[in-house]
């Protein structure tokens, strides 16, 4: 079969897994949670809409320290305006602190820059590390790292990533991860799941093995013949074996697979759960099942659709999806989850709110089932 023919036949796949995602998915998702009701234990935003620290925010980010969770997200007039920068709140346990920015676009720079897609993660060993994008656009944009030492109440002044060969020739600016958390493999190596959209949507990882000093990258892992994909989440299994779940623009969520410790991966499929062009993040739990925040919609049709919905469901092995809560259901935007599980067990979710706010979501996932 030529390669025209085998785009046309996933093409058709696709679409028609689609099709039978859209009919059903009214007939499989239940109301929007209450706390105490299927696992949900509270949802509550960070701060207030009345008198928030910036007209819209987006991309929240959230990690945990040995004194207690760190959220992040970016802020200002509106996405891509150069007064965008990186905001974090704290939680002592009680209450989330009143958000701070931490970083803009100007360090180093001839001019103000919009930051984008902050990313928290804590090392094994080592500072709280904070990643985020600077730039006009995610095309052009380049990645930047600041570190805590206290729990995200300080920080270190920021530095890019630097470049790298490996990367599109459109823009070989190392990014660090481009959206979602990274894991540290068993030799104490972080992989950051990223991705580029200068050439095609593509995913590729970066690698560090020295907390960020220097970078190896692997892939790009496909082209944008097959899927456009972004904004990987990394899932783990017993047995080694590792999944990506991925953004598209072809309506579904797209995924490929590693046998080997993420060295190489397989091709770019669909999963059996629609997306709207919007990002997911997704987390491997302790008990060895997969969760996934996500939109179970598509971009355009009747509501919900696109941004309206958001959506969490659970896997055993990653390939057959139960929906299991729906978070918020409205004509409105909630998006971009990022979810963790602490240390007492529980699932910690953030996500944009109407873009006014940041919501902070916890679940108790032994009562999801």
């Amino acid at each position: 079969m030529s390669p025209f023919n085998n785009q046309c036949a996933a093409v058709v796949v696709i679409l028609s897994l689609v099709c039978n995602i859209a009919f059903a998915a009214e007939a499989k998702l239940l109301p929007v949670a209450q706390p105490g009701t299927g696992g949900y234990l509270s949802g509550k935003l960070i701060y207030e809409v009345e008198g928030r620290p910036t007209p819209q925010c987006h991309a929240s980010t959230i990690a945990e320290t040995s004194t207690g969770l760190v959220a992040a997200w970016f802020g200002g007039t509106r996405e891509s305006d150069p007064d965008v920068g990186i905001w974090v709140s704290r939680h002592d346990g009680r209450k989330w602190s009143t958000p701070v920015e931490v970083a803009d676009g100007s360090k180093g720079e001839d001019k103000d820059y919009a930051c984008w897609n902050p990313v928290l993660f804590q090392p094994g060993n080592g500072s709280l590390m904070l990643f985020y994008k600077v730039g006009v656009s995610p095309r052009l944009w380049w990645g930047a790292l600041m570190t805590s030492d206290d729990g995200g109440r300080t920080w270190s002044p920021s530095r890019r990533l630097g470049r790298n060969d490996s990367l599109p020739e459109a823009n070989r600016n190392l990014l660090g991860p481009v959206k979602n958390k990274p894991i540290q493999l068993a030799d104490g190596s972080i992989l950051c799941p990223s991705s580029t959209e200068n050439e095609g949507w593509r995913v590729h990882f970066e690698r560090t093995r020295d907390l960020g000093a220097t970078w190896e990258v692997i892939g790009p892992i496909h082209d944008a013949s097959s899927f456009n994909a972004i904004q990987p989440s990394i899932l783990t299994y017993s047995n080694g074996h590792m999944q990506i779940l991925c953004r598209s623009q072809e309506s579904v969520l797209a995924q490929s697979w590693s046998h080997d410790g993420g060295k190489t991966w397989g091709a770019v499929t669909a999963t059996d759960l629609p997306n709207p062009n919007s990002g997911t993040d997704a987390v491997t739990l302790a008990d060895g099942r997969q969760l996934i925040v996500y939109n179970h919609t598509v971009r355009k049709g009747e509501f919900p659709a696109g941004r309206n919905m958001l959506n969490v469901a659970i896997s055993e092995n990653g390939k057959e999806w139960k929906p299991i809560l729906t978070l918020e259901k409205e004509k409105s935007e909630f998006s971009y989850p990022a979810v963790i599980q602490t240390a007492d067990g529980k699932v910690q979710i953030t996500y944009t709110w109407k873009r006014q706010s940041v919501k902070h979501v916890v679940l108790d996932p032994t009562k999801i089932r």
